[in-house]
């Protein structure tokens, strides 16, 4: 259950990030390429290509890299019990 929650939350954070970093990244594309602003060409070039570009692969590597980190039980400290000091 721990690894679909973290899943899950890989995949919200991821899609969101995703689509920041890509709608950034359609933003230099359009001024380094001087695409037509004809009619609001450049704006949909970057809100309806890039950014759902960019939440698909941020998306899918968030939940991926979530995923494996809580698989990953040694890596992160999720669910750990506290250690027990022995009696002297």
């Amino acid at each position: 259950m721990k690894i679909a929650l973290f899943a899950l939350l890989g995949l919200v954070l991821g899609t969101l990030g995703g689509a920041a970093l890509a709608v950034g990244a359609g933003i230099a594309w359009v001024e380094i390429f001087n695409t037509s602003n004809f009619e609001g060409y450049s704006g949909m070039l970057v809100f309806f290509t890039f950014m759902p570009i960019g939440a698909i692969v941020g998306g899918l590597g968030g939940a991926l890299l979530f995923g494996m980190l809580a698989f990953r039980d040694t890596d992160i400290a999720v669910a750990r019990e506290p250690v027990r000091r022995g009696d002297r």
